[in-house]
């Protein structure tokens, strides 16, 4: 038997007014989406999202990993249908999409957790002394750090730091990275928009995570990156899934949503 705990909070940040982040923590899917295209598009992109996602694989649902991508695709099509002419031309609505889903395979196999990822909000698993990024950003400037032709710390400065390379409703069609990991034992995943990992480095991530005092790490998180600056929305989902016998986790959701909702930046590439 596997109980799963979460801990979620959404927060505008201090600069911005309108949150264009999104999230879904409703077993099994638990996922971020940043939306992009400004304003009112942003919003509605990432909404739309992870209001796809809860439709075709709802609470309770015990989905396979190619339900999973088939889920990921429709909520592209309907991203992509927001996108429309007005007087400044045809403006593309977009969103990331990243996160955990509970599956089984198909042919009666165990239960394993699939990690997906559209754009450059992050999944990292925790096991209590090593912080691990699952997943890859698909950004211009991950392509240029991998290719070694800039560091890190020019990357945090870079002027297309927020140019994404994919994104939900930019294309017809979504290439999704997906990762199927085992589940078994204590686990722990973070999920988070970038507005997190650029204000608060994996190190300050990982020490809030092991502090044995914070007892809420999704508001610990949170009130760090504000404290950091605070320059975009920032979202964060702390997921514990503990499996066997001796389970004693708590299945319980505890949400604390900033009200507001901000003007973001991320754009996709052309």
């Amino acid at each position: 038997m596997t109980s799963v705990d979460v801990s979620v909070r959404s927060d505008v940040g201090a600069v911005r007014h309108v949150n264009e982040d999104s999230m879904i923590a409703a077993d099994p899917v638990f996922a971020v989406a940043d939306g992009m295209g400004g304003h009112a598009r942003g919003d509605a992109a990432s909404t739309t999202a992870v209001e796809t996602l809860g439709r075709v694989l709802p609470a309770g649902s015990v989905p396979t990993p190619d339900a999973v991508i088939a889920a990921i695709d429709e909520a592209n099509t309907a991203v992509r249908a927001l996108s429309g002419a007005d007087e400044s031309g045809v403006a593309v609505a977009g969103t990331t999409l990243t996160g955990v889903v509970r599956v089984r395979e198909a042919n009666g196999g165990g239960e394993q957790w699939m990690v997906v990822n559209v754009g450059d909000s992050r999944v990292y698993s925790w096991d209590g002394r090593v912080l691990e990024q699952l997943t890859s950003d698909h950004s211009a400037v991950q392509e240029l750090l991998d290719a070694g032709l800039i560091t890190v710390e020019q990357a945090a400065v870079h002027p297309e730091r927020n140019v994404i390379t994919r994104a939900l409703g930019a294309e017809d069609f979504v290439d999704t990275d997906a990762l199927l990991l085992p589940v078994d034992g204590h686990q722990t995943f973070l999920i988070c928009s970038d507005g997190l990992t650029r204000e608060v480095d994996d190190a300050q991530i990982a020490s809030i995570l092991a502090d044995p005092i914070v007892t809420d790490r999704a508001d610990a998180l949170v009130d760090a990156a504000i404290a950091s600056g605070g320059r975009d929305n920032v979202t964060v989902l702390v997921i514990e899934s503990v499996t066997g016998e001796a389970d004693t986790a708590s299945a319980d959701t505890r949400d604390r949503v900033g009200e507001s909702r901000s003007l973001e930046d991320t754009r996709p590439r052309g």
